[in-house]
């Protein structure tokens, strides 16, 4: 089994990215990570934060493990920016240097150079600042690898074993939440789940917790009939085509252990739904999976954090773990 090559985005270059990626020298864990960004930006955030880092250009032979004394080997895939940048200071003229990170990375995967890729946070308005419609990597790598629906899922570890969170609907405005929920939609989605979970995480017979919309999952009809009209009917069709789910669950208690413990992986209605329990329980190590691509893709899950960048005091975890992540799912996809 080969060791999977890791395309890194290094993402907003005023933001944490960059030094986020900086602690990926040395690197001992699954796969092989190759960060994607500017060198210039790369070795200025360096020597800012004290890392005594030897920058290396990628070269898929691969390189010599043999480290000088004290230094550490950062691999990098050079992609330049459009103009200099600054910790905390948005700069809309590097929009488009940010979108080449993606696209370089995405081009790689497709290739088969890159076995997967994961990525540091971006800020989306200033990439809208910079005149590129964007409302987010899930949509964006969507769109570029003509995938018709992609799903959103966050996953981390706890105390009591990993929490996989899907999502049926992402950036949406609350209001626009509920005419957004149908029927096809969510057998689609759950579909795409069950897959993913079988060939991205090796599970059998995965078990999916779905959520309703509404409080109490709307008590019988009395608080909502999205759960009695829409959810339930599509529950009750996979079901027949042999997929466990169970719910529609209030998501006030969905998340409690016991009802966890039933399940691999919940459907959430909306983004605050799933993801306020899920970074709550997994923040720091928690981590982004878009499900249904063509190509693997993880990523951090958290931001841009530009009151952070360039203190030395961003948590590289979420990172860490989604290079692990990306490396175990391309060698499961190996075996």
């Amino acid at each position: 089994m080969t060791v999977p090559v890791i395309a890194v985005t290094s993402g907003e270059p005023a933001g944490i990215g960059p030094e986020l990626c900086l602690r990926l020298a040395g690197w001992s864990g699954p796969g092989r990570p190759v960060v994607l960004g500017d060198r210039d930006l790369l070795r200025e955030r360096a020597e800012q934060l004290g890392l005594d880092i030897e920058l290396r250009d990628y070269a898929p032979a691969g390189f010599s493990e043999n480290l000088t004394v004290d230094r550490q080997i950062l691999e990098i895939l050079p992609v330049p920016l459009a103009v200099p940048a600054r910790p905390g200071v948005l700069d809309p003229a590097n929009g488009a240097y940010v979108l080449a990170l993606l696209d370089r990375a995405l081009a790689g995967c497709q290739s088969g150079e890159f076995a997967a890729m994961a990525t540091a946070p971006v800020h989306k308005g200033v990439i809208n600042d910079a005149g590129v419609a964007f409302t987010g990597h899930t949509e964006y790598l969507a769109e570029k690898t003509g995938t018709p629906l992609v799903v959103m899922m966050l996953a981390g570890d706890t105390e009591r074993g990993p929490l996989r969170v899907a999502l049926a609907t992402t950036h949406l405005p609350l209001k626009e939440v509920p005419a957004a929920i149908t029927g096809e939609l969510l057998e689609r989605t759950l579909r795409i789940v069950d897959a993913d979970l079988r060939g991205k995480y090796g599970i059998a017979e995965p078990r999916i917790l779905v959520a309703g919309l509404n409080p109490h999952a709307g008590e019988g009809g009395y608080l909502g009939r999205e759960e009695i009209d829409i959810i339930e009917p599509a529950l009750a069709r996979l079901r027949s085509e042999g997929l466990q789910l169970s719910g529609p669950h209030p998501a006030d208690t969905m998340f409690t252990p016991p009802v966890l413990a039933g399940g691999d992986a919940v459907l959430a209605m909306y983004h605050d739904q799933g993801l306020t329990a899920l970074k709550y329980a997994t923040f720091g190590n928690g981590i982004n999976v878009t499900l249904g691509l063509p190509v693997i893709r993880t990523s951090v899950d958290h931001g841009t954090a530009l009151a952070l960048a360039g203190s030395g005091q961003a948590d590289p975890g979420s990172l860490f773990a989604a290079v692990s992540e990306a490396a175990r799912m391309a060698m499961r996809k190996q075996a």
